[in-house]
């Protein structure tokens, strides 16, 4: 088994990189300083050889950068030009390295990355979340595996689609543990980095196994995800392994959902199977309409009259002294998740009771729907 295992990741590895040297603008070549060539370093020099893209030579674990090729220069016959001698761990010769990859970088202009909508593809190990990402690109940028960590590093693929030919940078992620599951190491740095790709994103891509159903680390992901103001859709992912085998109400499903993940309630759910492709063309269309919502301003006028009947149906609360909490006005400070400042005589008097009732009452009239929402209560000068 074990055998099995390793010759598949070899395999799948094999793949990706042929794939990244297709894709390159240039390649860096790196062999050990402290090791004699092996023959699938030379066999390696003689297929990069005859690929049309530029290569540097990068000799690693070179501390004594001076006296590397007076000791060592075998790495000349490799015939791939002048090596470059660094030394990864303390740093040297970085500059010099970083310079010549970027002399061999296309010059293009970039003023649409401003426009481009970041979407982080999350979820628990095994949800699906790297075969998602390779159907979504059309490529296997993501290696697919039965085995939970496949993913060590976030993904970066920009590709352009949905309703308006957007362009969409696609973060897929390591998979997130119990925070007690995690040992110091590679899994913590991988899973941090999937953090920051949360707080960088936009957009949130929700993968949960549906098979394996809601669990507490998901619901923890969910309110996160609020927490920290993004637009999110929720995939179900695997739905091909259920709805061969019993007859669901997808509406009863999503109403399951949104209870269990009541952080996100206001996410849309798609099902889907990225296996056979089901219902994936829709993500691209959920998205969309989440940014619009996430970047959506509404008039002043509008907040206020949607509060002024949230008001009329339930009075704000009263405290142990008789004193009534008295809203006055709300308006919208920003978008990117839209933010209500509510104008309030005592915000201390509105319990987390009556802040989600105006909250919900905001969101029927409005919609929001597929973007968290924050409001703030503000005390009026």
């Amino acid at each position: 088994m074990g055998n099995t295992v390793k010759d598949d990741f070899s395999t799948h590895i094999m793949e990706q990189s042929l794939i990244a040297i297709q894709e390159a603008s240039v390649i860096v070549f790196v062999v050990d300083g402290k090791s004699d060539l092996t023959t699938e370093d030379i066999e390696l020099a003689e297929y990069l050889k005859s690929q049309k893209c530029p290569i540097i030579l990068v000799v690693n674990k070179c501390d004594n950068a001076q006296s590397m090729f007076l000791n060592n220069p075998v790495y000349w016959s490799l015939g791939l030009g002048e090596p470059v001698p660094v030394s990864a761990i303390h740093g040297i010769n970085s500059g010099e390295l970083m310079q010549k990859i970027v002399d061999y970088l296309p010059k293009v202009n970039v003023p649409f990355i401003d426009d481009t909508i970041s979407v982080a593809i999350i979820g628990r190990p095994n949800a699906g979340k790297s075969s998602i990402l390779n159907i979504l690109t059309g490529k296997t940028r993501s290696i697919v595996s039965e085995i939970p960590g496949t993913t060590r590093d976030s993904v970066d693929s920009f590709i352009s689609g949905g309703v308006n030919c957007n362009l969409y940078n696609l973060i897929d992620t390591a998979g997130i543990r119990k925070k007690k599951s995690i040992e110091y190491g590679t899994e913590f740095f991988m899973i941090n980095r999937s953090f920051k790709a949360i707080s960088k994103a936009e957009c949130i891509l929700f993968i949960i196994d549906t098979v394996a159903g809601i669990t507490e680390q998901d619901q923890k992901l969910s309110e996160r995800i609020n927490d920290q103001g993004k637009a999110c859709v929720i995939i179900m992912n695997k739905w091909d392994k259920i709805s061969q085998s019993e007859d669901f109400d997808q509406n009863e499903i999503k109403l399951l959902v949104a209870n269990s993940l009541p952080s996100l309630s206001w996410a849309e759910t798609l099902f889907v199977s990225a296996l056979e492709g089901t219902r994936c063309i829709k993500i691209l269309e959920a998205v969309d309409l989440a940014i619009t919502q996430y970047n959506r301003h509404v008039p002043t006028s509008i907040l206020n009259e949607i509060v002024q009947e949230a008001i009329s149906w339930r009075s704000p609360p009263t405290n142990g002294a008789n004193k009534q909490g008295k809203i006055y006005y709300c308006t919208q400070i920003s978008e990117k998740p839209p933010s209500i400042s509510i104008f309030v005589n005592y915000p201390d008097l509105f319990n987390e009771s009556y802040r989600k009732y105006i909250s919900s009452q905001l969101r029927s009239g409005l919609g929001f729907k597929g973007t968290a929402i924050r409001l703030f209560w503000t005390k009026r000068k």
